[in-house]
């Protein structure tokens, strides 16, 4: 539950602030996550929540790179090598990969963020990358939880792995990984 109230009410409360100067744009945000709240509250998932029923990765994929550039007005280029359905390991994959792409287009000062991902029989492999001003993974202060609980302990959960790349002024790299039982191998709808 705190992953998801990071990822979803924090970053939204975040966003607000940075745009108190635009009403329109906070009543937009304000409303849209009071649906999604009620949503979790008392229907279990949120309106395009990732894993719905039939929901792919390259869907999943998709609907990340719709709702980050909506929210945070940055292109994200995305593309999907293969496709498969989503189970409940995919799903964290995907919601890690949500946090990467939001966590790059608020601090990575890039114009544009990518998105990579390739299905394989025995993994699926994702990848969020930026252009941008770069960091050091080892000096984010200990009260930014988002990639330690929301991107590594997420992955690390459901036996997937997490890389951080990162270097000053060059960008940063997101490497998540996830094994998977090998499944039918669908192509690619991104």
């Amino acid at each position: 539950m705190a992953s998801r109230v990071h990822d979803s009410v924090l970053q939204t409360l975040a966003l607000i602030q940075r745009r108190a100067t635009e009403p329109q744009q906070v009543i937009q945000l304000a409303r849209a996550q009071e649906r999604e709240l009620r949503a979790v509250l008392f229907d279990g998932q949120a309106p395009g929540s990732l894993g719905g029923d039939g929901m792919t990765l390259a869907a999943g994929v998709r609907l990340i790179q719709q709702e980050v550039e909506a929210q945070h007005r940055i292109a994200v280029e995305a593309v999907t090598v293969g496709d498969c359905e989503l189970d409940d390991d995919l799903t964290a994959l995907l919601a890690a990969a949500r946090e990467a792409t939001v966590n790059a287009a608020k601090w990575s000062g890039a114009e544009i963020v990518s998105l990579f991902a390739e299905v394989e029989p025995g993994a699926v492999s994702l990848f969020v990358r930026d252009r941008g001003r770069g960091f050091d993974p080892a000096a984010v202060p200990g009260d930014r939880r988002g990639l330690t609980e929301s991107v590594h302990a997420r992955m690390a959960r459901r036996g997937g792995s997490a890389k951080v790349r990162s270097i000053q002024g060059e960008g940063t790299e997101v490497s998540l990984t996830m094994p998977r039982a090998a499944g039918k191998r669908q192509p690619s709808r991104a």
